[in-house]
C-alpha cells in the first residue's frame, strides 16, 4: 500500500471492509467479523475519526496479534503490512466459517462488527454445509407406513441390483435410515427418494415446469407442478421437455430420416439432476423451475453460494447423501463433473454450451437452440410447430375438467387428480385459471359446496 492509497482510505473512512483502531483492544472481534464476511483490513494506529495516531510497531506487537489470531476458532488467515507507524492487518474471507473469538461470533454489517444471534449462527452453519439438510432425521416419518418399497425396488434396478434382501439393512447401508431404540428413523434424503409422498414432508421439493408462448415469459400455455421422489421428478421433467421440444428432419438418402432435436436432451437432463442434487433445501419458499420459452430453456435453482466458489474449478456437493444416491443409479457422479458432461454432450450434438449465471441465492442454466436445428429450420424441414400441439393439449385438459365439473359439481380435487392425471398443484392451478377467466364459480363453502360451470369455451 502506498501513502497516497492510505490518504484516500483515511478520507473515505470506515466501511464494510475497512476498520480503524487506535490499539489492539477488541481486535479479535474485528478479525472474526471480517473472516465471517468478505474479508477486510484493520488499520491499527488510527482513531475512529480517521486521524493517524500511530503505534509502536515491533516484534512484540506482531506476536501479540498472532496470539490473538491463534485463540480464534478456527484460526483466520491474516497478513501484516506496515506503512510508516500504521500496522495493517489484512484478513481474508474465511473458508471454514463460522469463526469465533472468546467473546463469541461476530459478523460485519456495514462499517460495524456486530455479535451474531443464535439464528444467524445457525444460518451460517447451514449455508457453509456444517449442517446438511439431507442428513437431518425427520421424526414425523413413520416406517414402514410412509415407506414405498416399490420405489426402493426401482432404485435397486436402476443401480443394477435385481435382488432385494433385508430391506432395513439396505436402507441403513444406503445412508438414508438409522436404527434407534428399536425403530428405524429416516433422514430427509431417504424421504426424498423412498417416501410414498415425499412432498407430504418436504413440500418445497416440487419441480415447477412451465411452457410460455412469449419470449418474455409472461403468457403461460402449460404448467405443471411435478411431485414424487427425486429420481421420478427428473424423469417427469424430461417428459415435459421432450413433449414440447421441436424436431427437424435431415434426409440422408436412406429410408430412415434423421431427427434433429431443438435441444440436447442429455445435457438438459444433467442440468435438471444438478438442480435437485444441489438445491438449498433449508429454504422453504422456492421450487426448482424449468421455463420453456420459444427460443430457450431456462432452469432456475435456489442455492446458497459456497465461500470462495469458482465455477468450473470448485468441486461442490451440498447434499452428500443425495449425490451418492444419484451416483448409485448413474444419475450424475460424485466428483462434481456435471458441467463437463454437459459440455461434451453439447459439443457432440452441435449445440451451444448453456449460459451459466449465479449470485448469492440463485443459479441459472439457460440452453439455446442447437446450431444444427436452426440450420435445418431455415430449410423448413420442421414438420410442425409444437404451439398448436401444446394448445390442443391444454384445451383437452380444460375440456376434461369442465366435463367432470358438469357431470359431478361436488367432485373433489383428489378425484380430479385421479381422473385427469394432473398433480394436486396442477389441479389447483387449472381451477384457479378457470375461475379467473370466468368459466366456473365455486358455490358455497370449500367443504359442502359445489362447482358451477357458467361459461363454455369457444
Amino acid at each position: 500500500m502506498t501513502k497516497e492509497e492510505l490518504k484516500l482510505i483515511l478520507k473515505e473512512g470506515e466501511g464494510y471492509k475497512v476498520e480503524f483502531k487506535e490499539n489492539t483492544a477488541g481486535l479479535d472481534k474485528e478479525i472474526v467479523a471480517f473472516a465471517n464476511a468478505s474479508g477486510g483490513r484493520i488499520f491499527i494506529g488510527i482513531t475512529d475519526e480517521g486521524k493517524p495516531k500511530g503505534i509502536s510497531i515491533n516484534n512484540r506487537l506482531k506476536s501479540q496479534i498472532q496470539d490473538i489470531v491463534n485463540n480464534c476458532k478456527p484460526e483466520p488467515f491474516i497478513l501484516l503490512e506496515e506503512i510508516d507507524n500504521i500496522l495493517i492487518v489484512n484478513v481474508r474471507e474465511g473458508t471454514d466459517k463460522p469463526y469465533a473469538c472468546s467473546s463469541g461470533f461476530f459478523k460485519r454489517i456495514g462499517p460495524n462488527s456486530q455479535k451474531m444471534t443464535r439464528n444467524e449462527i445457525i444460518e451460517i452453519f447451514k449455508s457453509e454445509g456444517k449442517i446438511r439438510f439431507d442428513e437431518l432425521i425427520e421424526p414425523k416419518f413413520s416406517y414402514p407406513k410412509d415407506f414405498d418399497k416399490n420405489k426402493l425396488k426401482i432404485f435397486m434396478q436402476l443401480a443394477g441390483i435385481s435382488e432385494i434382501g433385508n430391506t432395513k439393512k439396505i436402507l441403513i447401508s444406503l445412508g438414508v435410515a438409522e436404527p434407534q431404540e428399536g425403530k428405524l428413523y429416516f433422514n430427509n434424503a431417504g424421504i426424498l427418494f423412498f417416501a410414498k409422498e415425499p412432498q407430504k414432508f418436504i413440500p418445497w421439493s416440487v419441480f415447477t415446469v412451465a411452457l410460455f408462448k412469449d419470449t418474455a415469459g409472461v403468457d403461460i400455455i402449460d404448467r405443471k407442478e411435478i411431485e414424487g421422489s427425486l429420481f421420478e421428478i427428473v424423469e417427469e421433467v424430461m417428459k415435459f421437455v421432450r413433449l414440447y421440444t421441436k424436431v427437424a428432419y435431415r434426409f440422408t438418402g436412406r429410408p430412415q430420416r434423421e431427427n434433429i432435436y431443438e435441444y440436447p436432451f442429455d445435457a438438459i437432463r444433467e442440468a435438471v439432476i444438478n438442480s435437485v442434487m444441489h438445491k438449498y433445501y433449508f429454504e422453504h419458499g422456492h421450487n426448482n423451475i424449468l421455463r420453456f420459452l420459444p427460443d430457450q430453456i431456462r432452469i432456475e435453482n435456489y442455492w446458497q453460494k459456497p465461500s470462495n466458489f469458482i465455477f468450473g474449478k470448485t468441486v461442490f456437493r451440498r447434499n452428500h447423501i443425495i449425490a451418492d444416491l444419484f451416483a448409485k443409479i448413474h444419475f450424475g457422479e460424485k466428483m462434481g463433473t456435471g458441467f463437463d458432461r454437459i459440455r461434451e454432450v453439447c459439443k457432440k450434438e452441435n449445440a451451444p454450451f448453456p449460459d451459466i449465471e449465479f449470485n448469492e441465492n440463485y443459479f441459472y442454466v439457460t440452453f439455446k437452440q442447437s446450431y444444427e436445428y436452426l440450420k435445418l429450420a431455415k430449410e423448413k424441414t420442421i414438420p410442425k410447430t409444437p404451439k398448436k400441439t401444446v394448445e390442443k393439449t391444454v384445451e383437452k385438459t380444460v375440456e376434461k375438467i369442465l366435463t367432470l365439473l358438469r357431470d359431478n359439481p361436488k367432485i373433489t380435487q383428489k378425484e380430479i387428480m385421479h381422473k385427469t392425471g394432473l398433480t394436486r398443484r396442477g389441479v389447483e392451478w387449472n381451477l384457479k385459471k378457470l375461475k379467473d377467466e370466468g368459466y366456473i364459480k365455486r358455490m358455497g363453502p370449500d367443504k359442502g359446496g359445489y362447482w358451477m360451470v357458467i361459461k363454455e369455451p369457444k
